[in-house]
């Protein structure tokens, strides 16, 4: 087969992956928080012609003569940079003014199948904010998984005092998760009475008032990621960082300005997708399709014109 031919197949497979990333980045232009795709291309391998040689006393030096077998989508890169912030005039809803995510927790179960809400086996992340109370007063992320941070010692009670214990710079997690217990679910108890005036303040504490007094009921937490570009995406906006993956370093801290980001409520996380950018792209990207299938017919005219040589 000529060479032609085959670098063409390689150069549409390319481009047709490099299309369903950019329909994948176009159908979720309004999904909140949605984090955009790009493709990155790399030439493949190369059949040397005529090996490369230095210049010597008789004769002078020679460049090596390779030809390439095309190209090849070789990664989908994640775009991590925040979206615009969407008013919703909610006030559960938050959005993240910075890199960090919210700490969802994949509870495990006992034996009796009870969910134990204070030890994760693991957690999964979000940028979506859409946030409620359930009935047994757990704070939830609207899609029955729980949002985790530091919860109030003394339930009920107008206090501060915060389990896990905040160092002074925020962190409540050492990158290791050794030092001080991981994130909790966060709640309050529902049998005092229902919740009024709840708010959720820029460093994520919770504020309400129940029973005719103010109470804290948390801190909600934030992830932050060495490369948050290597988190594998999970779908419903979810994100994990699996141990063997190339998130690097996870550090749990609460929402600051100068740490994983403040909390703005009332407001979630828009789309990052630039359609302007998208829509030029798949021009290029189907020109680069169409051409890559005209070598493949002018190879078929080539072998037809060999063929009928007899």
């Amino acid at each position: 087969m000529m060479r032609c031919m085959t670098s063409a197949i390689a150069g549409l497979r390319a481009h047709q992956l490099a299309m369903d990333v950019i329909g994948n980045n176009i159908s979720n232009v309004d999904t909140p928080s949605f984090k955009s795709g790009s493709t990155a291309f790399r030439d493949t391998m190369y059949q040397e012609v005529t090996a490369g040689s230095g210049g010597t006393a008789s004769g002078a030096g020679m460049n090596p003569s390779e030809i390439g077998y095309g190209a090849a989508a070789t990664g989908v890169v994640l775009n991590t940079t925040k979206g615009g912030e969407n008013a919703t005039g909610i006030n559960s809803d938050v959005y993240i003014d910075g890199e960090g995510y919210l700490i969802i927790g994949n509870s495990a179960r006992d034996t009796s199948g009870t969910y134990l809400k204070d030890s994760f086996t693991n957690y999964k992340y979000t940028r979506i904010g859409a946030l409620s109370f359930d009935s047994k007063g757990y704070l939830t992320d609207g899609t029955g998984n729980y949002v985790c941070g530091q919860q109030n010692t003394v339930a009920g009670q107008a206090t501060v005092t915060l389990s896990p214990s905040a160092a002074t710079n925020g962190t409540y997690n050492a990158p290791d998760g050794s030092t001080v217990p991981p994130p909790v679910a966060i709640h309050y108890d529902p049998s005092l009475g229902s919740l009024s005036n709840t708010s959720i303040a820029s460093d994520g504490t919770i504020t309400a008032t129940q029973a005719g007094k103010t109470i804290t009921i948390g801190k909600i937490g934030l992830a932050s990621f060495t490369n948050a570009s290597g988190l594998q995406q999970m779908g419903n906006g979810f994100y994990a960082a699996p141990a063997s993956g190339n998130t690097g370093t996870t550090q749990y801290s609460v929402p600051s300005p100068t740490g994983a980001g403040k909390l703005i409520t009332g407001a979630l996380e828009a789309s990052n997708v630039d359609l302007a950018s998208e829509f030029s792209n798949m021009i290029m990207y189907e020109r680069g399709y169409q051409a890559n299938t005209k070598i493949i017919s002018v190879s078929d005219e080539m072998y037809q014109t060999l063929v009928n040589m007899k």
